[in-house]
Order: C-alpha cells, then sequence, then structure tokens
C-alpha cells in the first residue's frame, strides 16, 4: 500500500483530488472515479485498489485492465487487490491474460495471480502458458520462472510432464528440479 500510494502521490503531484481519493471512505464516490470520463489513470488505480481491497466488485473491470498493463508496477498492485477481492471471475480473467500469447510480455502478475487463487483455471493455464515458453529463444524466461515456481506451489500431478521438459533449459532446470520435487509420487 506504501509503495503504491507513493508512487501516486508523484504522478497526480501531490493534488487535492489525490488526498481526497485517499482519505475518503465512501465507495460510491470511489466507484464514480472508475466510469467518469476524463479521470487520469492514477486516480482510476486508486479508487481501483481502495474498492478492491475492501471487497468492492464494482472495482473489478478496472482491476483486470490494470493487471495487464504495460507498467509492472500497476499490474502488481492489481494483482495485490484482485487476490483480495473475492470475485469468482478473477481467475478466469488472469487464466485468459496468463494464456495471450498476444500479451505474454504481460503476463508475469496473471501469472502468479493464479497460484495464490488456486483456482481450478490455475494449473492448466500455467501448464499452458509454460509450454509456449519452451521453444528456443523465448524472450519471457520470467514468466516461464514464474510458471515453474507456481506450479510447483501447486503441486498438481497434472504439471510433471510440462516441467520434466523445462529441465532441458538451463535458466529453468533448477526451478524444475524444486517444483517437482513438490508433486506427489503416483499412487500405484
Amino acid at each position: 500500500m506504501r509503495a503504491l500510494t507513493e508512487r501516486l502521490r508523484q504522478e497526480s503531484h501531490g493534488s487535492a483530488a489525490y488526498d481526497r481519493l485517499l482519505a475518503t471512505g465512501d465507495h460510491d464516490e470511489l466507484a464514480e472515479v472508475l466510469t467518469a470520463p476524463g479521470q487520469p489513470l492514477w486516480a482510476r488505480e486508486l479508487a481501483a485498489f481502495r474498492l478492491g481491497l475492501a471487497g468492492d466488485r464494482r472495482a473489478f473491470e478496472s482491476l483486470v485492465l490494470l493487471l495487464n498493463h504495460r507498467d509492472p508496477p500497476r499490474c502488481a498492485s492489481a494483482a495485490y487487490a484482485l487476490a483480495r477481492l473475492d470475485d469468482p471471475r478473477t481467475a478466469r480473467a488472469a487464466a485468459a491474460l496468463a494464456t495471450n500469447e498476444l500479451r505474454v510480455a504481460y503476463a508475469l502478475h496473471p501469472v502468479r495471480l493464479l497460484v495464490e487463487l488456486r483456482a481450478p483455471e490455475a494449473v492448466p493455464a500455467l501448464i499452458t502458458t509454460l509450454e509456449r515458453r519452451l521453444g528456443p529463444h523465448d524472450p519471457y524466461r520470467r514468466v516461464a520462472l514464474a510458471c515453474v515456481e507456481g506450479l510447483g506451489t501447486l503441486g498438481d500431478p497434472r504439471a510433471r510432464r510440462v516441467l520434466t521438459e523445462a529441465l532441458a533449459h538451463p535458466a529453468l532446470a533448477e526451478a524444475a528440479v524444486h517444483a517437482l520435487a513438490r508433486i506427489p509420487e503416483r499412487q500405484r
């Protein structure tokens, strides 16, 4: 929260509007910022973040858009708020963002959010994303590593095959060994 508020204070140039949004307890006022025309991005992010932490589902769409933003701190704050929003649509949206090959450069935070949510969509989405990252010269190693680590955290046997394939990639091998060690052995 502190990193978010400091970053947004700088973006707003310490405006009175920033102070008002930070101080208000009125969820309707915050929700209005999300739909009113002409609102700056910092204001929308602050309103969505605060509503998300409060469990107000009116923040969902804005938080999903921020989760897919090109600016990693915005993605991180959106993921944090979405994890606490408790909206049943969150896992499906995060899975769609994590597996969207056109937006793979921004998939790191959706992948991490899926792991935190431990939703049914998580393992299939992480497997799909990791499979696509295992090609030669793939530039998205951070996303691949997050998938490997996440699959280890989730410990689902369905991930065994793709994690075994990840062993052949030097940047992923150590994490894949640890991830495979966390998957229970098959019952005979």
